[in-house]
């Protein structure tokens, strides 16, 4: 009783201190006819106005995360290309929790991370990189750490008294808690810390927050757990072209400062090929997800390191336009996605998901362009200019791969 009255006393002081599509256009929501968590009062925290870049921790490491991994990773980013091509928030998942103390504050496992979090987020700011952190918005984290039930306002001051810079908020052990009332409390109390922290909401898509959650958090999961395998159901977890077909429908909800989230990149973990990795970050480029690497900097291969430092496919992601693209035709395993750039141009992908070589042709007319348009295009990965196109665009596609391309007029 004692703690949770602390927090309601820590959160009183420091608070003291669907939309309609015509087309491809989507159109500003009806302040009028909006969820209670969309209220006009409600003002967004104004971060994340493109899609988050960074690494976390769990897809590689899970709970055997410790200070040296976190350590090691921030020295990567920081010397091998990552920071200046985007990658910034360098966030630590689940298990780095130790008990609370007599107080209700939330303290680190100190066998793991001896030198204290406040000191490895230093340590982490000392390489022009920012701080992310994990919590949950039950009792207890999906590994069984404490949870932030109960207890928002002091773990968010915490936050803010260690330098975090993202926070990545789970589900589990919620109970029968509702989702919008619990990560609206959680936003308050970050904004209330004080302190800028980008808010990623990981309740699955259960609740679909892309409804009422733009105003809350900056990015939310649309789906379950990504696995590193190309498509299909393992336990809670799915393969990437699963994903994808749960992310796109959403397309409308993206935009800057609130992004649909299919969870994290698996890239260079093993379970797929080249082919394929270059697949799951073309589309996640495509979709304006966040690019959040998730295997192991330090040891990553050429062939790895080539896919995640594309700058060009990065630039898509970017772009700050903000309109995620999305599948526009498809005839069986063949399909053609677009995404509108700030430029007035498109980026066009042309994905094969099936087992053999395929040739898929785009029209223009399909993205919502003139069939006589003249379009320059450029392949982003064999980074060739390609010369002019009137109308359509085609190319061979090799099996579970794409063909991805900068069309301006």
């Amino acid at each position: 009783m004692r703690k949770h009255l602390l927090n309601a006393i820590c959160s009183l002081a420091l608070l003291t201190a669907g939309m309609p599509v015509v087309g491809q256009e989507v159109l500003d929501p009806d302040p009028n006819t909006l969820a209670p968590s969309k209220d006009p009062k409600r003002q967004a925290n104004g971060l994340a106005q493109t899609p988050p870049m960074g690494w976390n921790s769990w897809n590689k490491f899970a709970c055997r995360v410790n200070e040296k991994v976190v350590r090691d990773t921030a020295d990567v980013i920081a010397s091998n290309g990552m920071k200046e091509a985007g990658y910034e928030y360098v966030v630590i998942d689940d298990c780095w929790h130790g008990s609370r103390d007599a107080n209700g504050f939330i303290t680190e496992d100190r066998t793991r991370f001896p030198s204290g979090l406040k000191t490895l987020g230093d340590y982490i700011h000392s390489k022009g990189l920012k701080f992310g952190i994990y919590s949950d918005a039950g009792t207890k984290t999906c590994g069984g750490r404490p949870g932030s039930q109960g207890h928002e306002f002091q773990d968010a001051l915490q936050y803010g008294r260690w330098g975090v810079d993202y926070l990545k908020y789970d589900w589990c052990s919620t109970g029968t808690r509702n989702a919008e009332e619990a990560y609206a409390v959680m936003a308050d109390a970050l904004k209330a810390s004080g302190r800028p922290i980008v808010f990623s909401m990981c309740e699955w898509g259960n609740s679909m927050p892309w409804l009422w959650a733009s105003k809350i958090g900056n990015l939310w999961r649309t789906t379950g757990d990504i696995t590193d395998k190309w498509q299909g159901k393992y336990n809670y977890s799915w393969g990437v072209a699963s994903i994808v077909d749960m992310n796109e429908p959403h397309w409308p909800y993206a935009g800057p400062g609130h992004w649909n989230d299919p969870d994290m990149l698996e890239v260079g973990n093993g379970g797929m090929t080249e082919v394929e990795y270059r697949s799951h970050f073309s589309l996640w480029a495509m979709m304006a997800a966040p690019l959040i690497a998730g295997n192991d900097l330090a040891k990553m291969n050429r062939s790895t390191r080539d896919i995640l430092l594309n700058r060009d496919v990065i630039a898509v992601d970017q772009d700050p336009l903000g309109k995620q693209g999305h599948r526009v035709s498809k005839q069986g395993d063949l399909e053609v996605w677009s995404k509108p750039m700030v430029d007035g141009g498109r980026t066009l992908l042309l994905w094969n998901r099936g087992a053999t070589p395929a040739r898929i042709s785009a029209e223009w007319t399909a993205m919502g362009l003139p069939g006589r348009l003249q379009m320059q295009a450029r392949d982003l990965w064999t980074k060739k200019n390609l010369g002019q196109f009137s109308g359509r665009y085609d190319a061979e596609v090799a099996p579970h791969g794409v063909v991805m391309v900068r069309l301006k007029s």
